[in-house]
């Protein structure tokens, strides 16, 4: 139990050092979208022993926010993780904002902190590539910070 808190706490401290996360920023930037997500639903599919292990299933479903607009939520995202170990994950998702959609892929090892390619998108991010960073901040319900870096 205290291995993963000193994981997240350090991985915390770091992204909070370099400034990879900041809530409220008034600096605009092209191209970087900064969110926060609430997840409001958390679906697991186990396909063999009680833990997880390769091809187990985790179906997660959040709303997005951009409190520097709106309090109500601008999006929600859908993202289906596959494990493919004990711990690794491959996941795929899809970000459904207002003006399109931006869709990530890759690999999830520590759900406290990950970075994912944005791989496509719809509408207005038609031709989007670049990476997207999420920061867990809370749990129960969870809640991150998104950070959209694109290119």
């Amino acid at each position: 139990m205290k291995k993963p808190l000193i994981v997240f706490a350090a991985v915390a401290t770091f992204a909070l050092a370099t400034g990879s996360v900041t809530f409220g920023s008034g600096e605009v930037s092209p191209g970087l979208i900064r969110l926060s997500s609430k997840e409001i639903q958390r679906s697991v599919v186990n396909r063999g022993s009680a833990s997880r292990g390769p091809g187990d299933v985790v179906v997660i479903r959040q709303l997005l926010y951009n409190k520097g607009i709106r309090r109500a939520p601008i999006g929600h995202s859908d993202m289906v993780c596959t494990y493919t170990g004990n711990r690794s994950r491959q996941c795929n998702g899809t970000y459904s904002l207002p003006r399109g959609k931006i869709i990530v892929s890759g690999s999830v090892r520590y759900w406290e902190f990950y970075k994912l390619a944005i791989v496509g998108g719809t509408d207005l991010y038609g031709d989007v590539r670049g990476s997207e960073t999420a920061t867990l901040y809370a749990r129960g319900p969870r809640k991150e910070i998104l950070v959209f870096r694109l290119i």
